[in-house]
């Protein structure tokens, strides 16, 4: 393949997973201005944001298979088509029913650019090393997207409104096109690829019900009827799931690689990344907000150290693999999550930035390795017909992590702050106290009705934070002890086999 198209094909699969995350992260700051102009209230707001992350995490795991069977570069170009039409129909969309159609869509399609950039680049490069640091350039675009989105969007807000930031997609979205058609190789193993679809039906289901009832937790609370009947459905639909898959001939899971140790626990990994890492985003954003008094843009740029130290870091990996074998760095990372989350047990709301600030740098060290490292090696053991479902698998397990993370550390969290502002308000003499920190904590309301409230309510939401933040760490931790059992039961079968 000639240079040039490689260099090509690399840059439309970044182009299309940059897109992807940017619409993530750059929509929240467009919100109040898109609620005035469509006349709508907080609730559609957030479906704004919740369509697209219920489209994304829905389909992900069905994406991956599709791909294998119809074609890596037809699915990865017909994800690129969807979304940037999705995306000038959010751009004129004059009510909220239209921008929240094409907001499902962006993420339905959104799935195919992300889940087709891995197979597209592993293809791409056979030796390692050149392989090791294509992936952590993918990892490092990922970073700048969630570092661009805020301030990019309040750029566009401000000189051509809310439309801009999806119509900016549009010149990026044809350029990634145009260079995937260009460049991009074809690759399709209908005969090997998944045929599954009763189980494509049920993770549908399954993944659309967890990602609904972790967002309706937010508003109803962990106990509300709509997120209980959520993960009631989908734990059923997985349990089915997982039935179906043992049976069917080509399963949508790769099951076969699942028999080898280092490929389940490298999956297990990724999906604690996301339960520890990719959640804490949002943990972030409420201390530096809620605890420390920051206003949301302030709080953006006070989380800048964690993305730019992992787009840096990622964009190295590449070189450190020539230095260091990718299970070290990969564990290294897992280690460096590990302990800047479990630090933060001490971060209250006096606590100086740079003391937070330096532990998001280590974690965004961590992350640069651990994100890459951990990629590469299940992909790394994929073979060529089902680099679709294992990257379809892998980051459904990411997303699911994630998912999960934000509701049950988010539970933490509450409660954590909910006993401690009781306590305080208790020893202050205030009445129905528990009442009061109930709907403090959980409904923002009544923080300048009761004196001292707002003092006890930003050290209690310290006091979750901690407990969310160690209980993170803690599986971190986890995740880097499997790794280093996993790696040292492989040397140790290596070494049986050559004595024997």
């Amino acid at each position: 393949m000639q240079a040039s198209k490689r260099r090509a094909a690399v840059l439309a699969a970044y182009l299309g997973t940059f897109l992807a995350t940017l619409d993530i992260s750059i929509v929240n700051v467009a919100l109040p201005s898109m609620q005035t102009a469509l006349q709508t209230d907080i609730a559609g707001m957030q479906w704004v944001v919740n369509m697209y992350a219920i489209g994304l995490s829905a389909i992900m795991l069905s994406a991956g298979s599709v791909a294998d069977r119809l074609g890596h570069k037809r699915c990865w170009l017909m994800g690129g088509i969807v979304f940037t039409a999705a995306s000038w129909l959010c751009g004129i969309a004059p009510s909220l029913s239209w921008l929240l159609w094409g907001r499902a869509l962006q993420g339905l399609s959104a799935a195919f650019l992300i889940i087709g950039a891995l197979p597209i680049l592993t293809h791409l490069y056979s030796d390692p090393a050149e392989r090791a640091h294509c992936i952590g350039g993918w990892s490092a675009f990922t970073a700048l997207a969630l570092i661009l989105g805020p301030l990019l969007g309040g750029v566009l807000l401000e000189q051509w409104g809310w439309q801009s930031i999806f119509l900016i997609n549009l010149p990026l979205g044809v350029c990634a096109i145009g260079l995937g058609s260009w460049a991009i190789p074809e690759r399709r193993y209908e005969a090997q690829a998944a045929k599954d679809p009763v189980g494509q039906v049920l993770s549908l289901i399954t993944l659309g019900a967890l990602a609904y009832g972790t967002i309706a937790a937010g508003q109803e609370g962990i106990t509300g009827t709509t997120p209980l009947w959520c993960w009631a459905i989908a734990l059923v639909c997985g349990a089915v799931f997982i039935q179906v898959e043992r049976k069917v001939q080509h399963p949508l899971i790769p099951l076969t690689l699942f028999k080898k140790p280092v490929f389940v626990v490298a999956n297990i990994a990724s999906f604690f990344l996301g339960f520890s890492y990719y959640s804490s985003l949002f943990f972030f954003s409420l201390y530096f907000q809620q605890v420390q008094d920051w206003s949301p843009a302030e709080a953006g740029w006070r989380m800048m150290p964690l993305f730019m130290a992992n787009g840096c870091v990622s964009l190295c990996f590449g070189r450190f693999s020539a230095k260091a074998s990718v299970p070290t760095l990969m564990m290294t990372g897992y280690v460096l999550i590990a302990v800047a989350m479990m630090a933060m047990w001490w971060c209250s709301v006096d606590t100086p930035y740079w003391m937070m600030g330096s532990l998001l740098l280590v974690m965004g060290v961590g992350a640069g390795l651990s994100v890459p490292g951990t990629s590469l090696t299940i992909m790394g053991m994929a073979p060529a017909e089902l680099t679709g479902s294992v990257s379809g698998t892998m980051n459904a397990l990411r997303q699911a992590g994630m998912t999960m993370g934000i509701a049950l550390l988010g539970v933490l969290l509450s409660a954590g702050a909910i006993a401690e502002l009781t306590q305080r308000l208790g020893a202050d003499g205030v009445e129905q106290a528990a009442h009061v920190a109930q709907q403090a904590v959980l409904y923002h309301e009544g923080l300048h009705d009761v004196p001292t409230l707002a003092v006890n309510y930003a050290f209690s939401m310290a006091s979750g934070f901690q407990v969310a933040m160690l209980v993170a760490g803690l599986l971190s931790a986890f995740s880097a002890l499997l790794l280093w059992i996993s790696r040292r039961r492989e040397r140790y079968v290596a070494i049986q086999t050559v004595e024997a």
